[in-house]
């Protein structure tokens, strides 16, 4: 039996392989256009809510086989199975292009719309509509035969040369690797990362030290070492991977998949009425215009960025007096900036690591969601796993179960870079088979267990950790019966990082950090000296880290709003957007563009879209202060940000829930308050 055919709460994980991922996606795609041809036929006498419920269990059926395949390609890469899922995308695309282009599936729709009143839909049932309404105009559905067909081209190629740009960089990835033989030349690096090293070289049959491009050896050598010369190995390394230039130069080349991405995008716009890319980008966000973008990051550099010059002057001053350093390079950054940071406030982010064990993070982390929330988070094994180190969860509400969810934290070959949540399950409630309850992938990539020792976080991890399970309870608390509209689904893109950027806070507040840390040895939890130090830190260099996430985003949208074409103009606007917000020196060799997988692999949807992160920090930052007034645990505030956010999903308009919550529209000075800038 094929188990993606399988109907069930939770993948079988067990029992899925690549060899069920083709005949499975056939399948569903077959049945479905049989069964969505027999609605068509039926549709003129059929009862239209039935209609909207059977077309909407058409596209739950085909996301619960995918989702898992879609997940495993990314967490547990092989050949087979890669080629499985490669094979697949031109078949999802076609059908997708199919479904958003079909004028009789339009005529259904809009005969919903037109007797909704009378219909005994629901908010969220007539929001799901207004979105279809939406997306089958995105779609050409109104373009003539010819330029349908080059619509469903267009589509089917960036889906297969987006996803072979995110094989690229992974490939690039696993394909460095160093050897160090002797313990000394490892100077300044902490001793759980020359353990971790150690423990790599084991692995794979080495004497001596093994460092890779895996976030957490990456950053380890970037930030401690003491030999400049293999930081900047290591630092050229990363930043030429998937380019024509560094240690595997050309053989994972990221550049022309760049150009041809950007040109398919531009002539996908054009064809369905907008200039650039960002207009149809922005069709499903919050933000109005291209010009309404670019006015809110402007803003963001003008006020951060002398904050910024700031920053990078103590660095270089620090550099210079203290290291001996007459000039700050690329790889340099983050090594002076940690001396700094030692210096001036006696703290590194080592000495804070011991008090973050893993599992003492996410026993305080859930206890910290059950007070503010009234949710319970409690460990099952009753869900098969992809590899021994996931471990999953259930959530139940006044003893009602509510979710699950999957952690898989920790970094590994194959695996693809970052942090991340997805969904899935969603919640739906289908009048033939009932509720479906939502089920969630929660990924990090967090340096591993050492032998016998527990994974230790830095503070950052912990961060990144609340963040994705933020994410997580967006999608997870959801009430919304409607799967296109519930939990993170319909949510406006520029809206979707809110509840994960605000659970964040958390990490912060010092009754919070009681519950979520404690020493490795003696479970002690963070001492007040360094609780100080660490909060007097909080700002240390948020200059630079925000001109740094404005780079990314005036780079991604000016490239989306400006594209003409020609392959010198990437180069000139990233050049533009450098020289008006970067403070830090640029090696002439980086190609981070290359593996800027947000925006070029599209995994998550962001091509003209990374201003989002900021875009929501603002609605964060706001939707916290709030809190803040009220008290970080205050169960009625907690109460209504469930009931106004979390739980309504993409039911309605990002906006109108943000204004419910807070009582008054976003204002931009909590969060530059927050970062210290204000």
């Amino acid at each position: 039996m094929n188990a993606l055919l399988i109907q069930s709460p939770f993948p079988d994980f067990e029992s899925i392989s690549a060899e069920h991922v083709v005949p499975a996606i056939e399948a569903i795609l077959k049945a479905n256009r049989s069964e969505l041809a027999l609605i068509k036929d039926r549709a003129k006498s059929a009862d239209l809510v039935q209609t909207f419920h059977a077309l909407e269990r058409l596209g739950a059926r085909l996301n619960e086989a995918w989702a898992p395949v879609e997940h495993l390609n990314a967490v547990m890469s092989h050949d087979a199975l890669r080629t499985a899922y490669n094979t697949c995308l031109p078949l999802l695309s076609a059908y997708e292009t199919e479904l958003g282009q079909d004028r009789d599936l339009l005529g259904i729709y809009e005969a919903i719309a037109a007797q909704q009143t009378a219909l005994p839909l629901t908010p969220a049932d007539c929001k799901a509509v207004a979105n279809a309404l939406r997306d089958f105009r995105l779609s050409g559905v109104a373009l003539t035969p010819a330029d349908r067909k080059r619509y469903g081209e267009l589509k089917q190629r960036l889906s297969e040369q987006t996803s072979l740009f995110s094989e690229h960089i992974l490939d690039a990835t696993d394909a460095w690797e160093k050897v160090i033989t002797e313990k000394a030349e490892l100077d300044g690096l902490p001793e759980t990362a020359i353990a971790l090293a150690r423990q790599a070289a084991d692995l794979k049959g080495y004497d001596g030290y093994l460092l890779d491009l895996s976030s957490p050896s990456y950053s380890s050598v970037m930030t401690h070492a003491t030999d400049r010369g293999l930081r900047q190995e290591v630092y050229e390394a990363y930043t030429t991977r998937a380019s024509e230039l560094g240690p595997q130069a050309g053989q994972f080349d990221n550049t022309g998949l760049v150009q041809k991405i950007l040109e398919d995008r531009i002539a996908l716009a054009n064809l369905l009425g907008f200039e650039q890319f960002s207009g149809l980008s922005l069709a499903t966000k919050m933000a109005e215009s291209p010009d309404a973008v670019m006015t809110f990051l402007l803003d963001l550099s003008n006020h951060s960025k002398s904050v910024a010059e700031q920053d990078f002057d103590d660095i270089a001053r620090y550099g210079l007096e203290a290291l001996g350093l007459s000039s700050i390079h690329p790889w340099d950054v983050a090594f002076c900036g940690d001396r700094l940071k030692r210096h001036r406030f006696d703290l590194s982010d080592e000495d804070l690591r011991p008090y973050f064990p893993v599992q003492k993070v996410i026993d305080g982390l859930f206890e910290i969601v059950q007070r503010i929330f009234g949710i319970e988070v409690i460990p099952v094994t009753d869900m098969s796993v992809w590899h021994p180190d996931v471990t999953t969860y259930l959530i139940r509400r006044q003893g009602v179960p509510l979710a699950r969810f999957y952690f898989d934290l920790y970094a590994r070959a194959k695996k693809r870079g970052g942090a991340w949540m997805a969904d899935c399950r969603c919640r739906r409630q289908d009048p033939a088979h009932g509720l479906t309850l939502p089920v969630a992938f929660l990924t990090c990539n967090f340096a591993p267990p050492v032998n016998d020792q527990p994974a230790l976080l830095s503070h950052d991890d912990v961060v990144t950790l609340f963040h994705e399970f933020g994410h997580g309870l967006h999608h997870m608390l959801t009430q919304v019966d409607c799967a296109s509209v519930s939990g993170i689904n319909g949510v406006a893109w520029d809206a979707v990082e809110l509840p994960s950027q605000f659970l964040e806070n958390w990490c912060w507040d010092p009754d919070a950090l009681n519950l979520i840390s404690g020493q490795v040895d003696t479970g002690e939890p963070l001492p007040l000296a360094l609780l100080d130090k660490m909060l007097q830190a909080r700002n240390f260099q948020s200059g630079m880290q925000m001109v740094r996430q404005l780079e990314f985003a005036l780079f991604d949208f000016r490239l989306h709003n400006e594209f003409d074409g020609q392959p010198e103009t990437l180069r000139t606007i990233l050049d533009e957007v450098r020289a008006a917000v970067s403070v830090t020196p640029i090696s002439e060799t980086n190609r981070f563009q290359n593996g800027f997988s947000h925006i070029f692999g599209d995994v998550m949807g962001y091509a003209a879209g990374y201003y989002s992160y900021k875009w929501a920090e603002v609605l964060s930052a706001d939707a916290f202060s709030k809190f803040k007034e009220d008290g970080i645990f205050n169960r009625q505030t907690g109460e209504r940000f469930l009931t106004t956010v979390l739980e309504q999903g993409g039911a309605r308009d990002a906006l109108e829930l943000f204004i419910d919550f807070r009582g008054r529209a976003p204002s931009i000075t909590p969060l530059l308050q927050q970062e210290g800038i204000l």
